[in-house]
């Protein structure tokens, strides 16, 4: 059997979970998936194709996140997102004596992290995980619930995943196209290719409104399955290729990104299909939940989103909303909500928090400066709360 039920995952949209549904029937009833991935975990430090001498990822928002962080020595500190290990290694040469809790789900950021571990004795613990697996984690190494004094959560994808073509997250660099963030941890999960090849049409809107925000969802879900009907789409730039095939050439490039740089019509397609693909959405509530627990009482709490989904989820997350049914937390371009739900969404958001209280009530965004440095960081929000 391809997909295995004891990983399923299921997704926050009704037409969206509808779709997830009829992608593991289909998949395992076949023989295969479309990816058999560049990656797999057999425990040991190799770096993979991450080259040990160039940095792989800059973090985002480096100043801000120490500063509100405010580590003390000897605390412990809980990196829920290590990736390249950027905001670890400033923790630990800000900070002597403190002990950071190292988790990613990918297998490529563990084996910097156990390098990292190696460098600094008994100062960084590597987890291999996702979100909805810290809880475990730290139960097994002993550490109990409301002892961690910080935790950083940084969402999405990094640098790293996206500079590495094989791991098929980017547009702009042909790959497979993959997109898992566990790698081969999970190798019966579907990947992007499995997605874009089996669903139908309707199901492949559903995906491109409900996570990629996407204006023209139907156009570019029809040309997708007029392409596969040709031939499977199996890398990344085909599939761009694809997407722009729906837009006259004039505007294949005709969107404009947060520093007015022309940005590829795909690019929203591509969201959709990582957050989808990786559950991201119902991993960062799980994460946010498990970092609620972890804390102990006065624990600083940052959390860094990239785009409107994420971050309008831990809006309402710190402010003590009910979660535990995502969807009414989707919204597209073309539904923002009547002015009467507006308003009671303001309503909601003059309420206080049972569990968190807000150090800076304003999201904190990247400076100017920061922003020419690193432009992947342009769309960053910071949100910072104390644990009660």
């Amino acid at each position: 059997m391809l997909f295995n039920s004891n990983i399923m995952i299921w997704k926050t949209n009704p037409a969206v979970r509808t779709a997830w549904r009829s992608l593991t029937q289909r998949l395992n009833s076949a023989a295969a998936g479309l990816c058999s991935g560049p990656f797999s975990w057999d425990g040991s430090d190799g770096l993979s194709s991450v080259s040990a001498e160039k940095p792989p990822h800059t973090p985002v928002m480096l100043r801000e996140v120490l500063h509100y962080l405010d580590i003390q020595q000897a605390q412990v500190v809980l990196d829920m997102t290590f990736g390249g290990g950027g905001h670890t290694k400033a923790i630990l040469n800000t900070v002597p004596k403190v002990t950071v809790l190292a988790l990613d789900r990918d297998p490529t950021a563990i084996s910097l992290a156990q390098q990292l571990a190696k460098e600094h004795s008994g100062r960084v613990k590597p987890l291999l995980g996702r979100f909805s697996e810290l809880e475990t984690l730290l139960s097994n190494m002993n550490i109990k619930p409301g002892s961690i004094d910080a935790v950083l959560l940084d969402a999405g994808c990094s640098s790293m995943q996206m500079d590495q073509a094989e791991r098929g997250f980017s547009l702009s660099k042909d790959g497979p196209l993959d997109m898992r963030m566990d790698g081969e941890r999970y190798p019966d999960m579907p990947c992007a290719a499995d997605v874009v090849n089996t669903l139908d049409q309707q199901a492949l809107a559903s995906i491109l409104t409900a996570y990629g925000e996407e204006r023209h969802s139907r156009k570019i879900a029809s040309a997708i399955v007029e392409a596969r009907r040709v031939n499977p789409i199996t890398r990344t730039q085909q599939l761009a290729s694809v997407v722009a095939g729906a837009f006259p050439a004039a505007i294949i490039y005709a969107r404009k990104d947060r520093l007015h740089r022309p940005a590829h019509v795909a690019t929203k397609t591509f969201q959709a299909l990582r957050i989808f693909v990786n559950d991201e959405l119902n991993e960062l509530h799980a994460g946010l939940c498990a970092a609620q627990s972890a804390l102990k009482p006065g624990g600083r709490l940052c959390v860094i989103t990239f785009h409107s989904l994420e971050d309008r989820l831990v809006k309402h997350f710190l402010q003590g909303h009910d979660l535990s049914n995502l969807d009414q937390y989707h919204f597209s371009q073309n539904k923002r909500g009547s002015r009467k739900e507006k308003l009671v969404d303001e309503k909601r958001e003059c309420n206080k928090s049972a569990h968190w209280f807000p150090v800076q009530r304003k999201v904190v965004t990247p400076e100017k400066d920061d922003v020419r440095e690193n432009p992947r960081g342009r769309s960053a929000k910071l949100r910072i709360a104390l644990r009660r």
